[in-house]
């Protein structure tokens, strides 16, 4: 495998578990704002602002890593 396919399995690699950070992100801070619905509102997170926190972490975390990950320089 040359270096620019290597690149571009890591960027998108990278981009994947950005999103899935996002999306976890998202239901930890319904759970915690008390927000969820349906399965998401039988959780031990439900109403715990802890949790919202957490989750808004996470969230800028994997925005971050996609971020990171599809500016970083390198070959496309």
């Amino acid at each position: 495998m040359d270096g620019a396919k290597i690149v571009r399995i890591a960027k998108s690699i990278s981009g994947i578990i950005g999103a899935l950070m996002v999306a976890m992100g998202g239901i930890w801070i319904l759970q915690g704002l008390n927000l969820a619905w349906g399965p998401l509102a039988r959780s031990f997170m439900q109403n715990d602002r802890h949790w919202a926190v957490y989750g808004a972490i996470l969230a800028i975390a994997g925005l971050g890593l996609i971020a990171w990950g599809y500016l970083k320089p390198g070959k496309n």
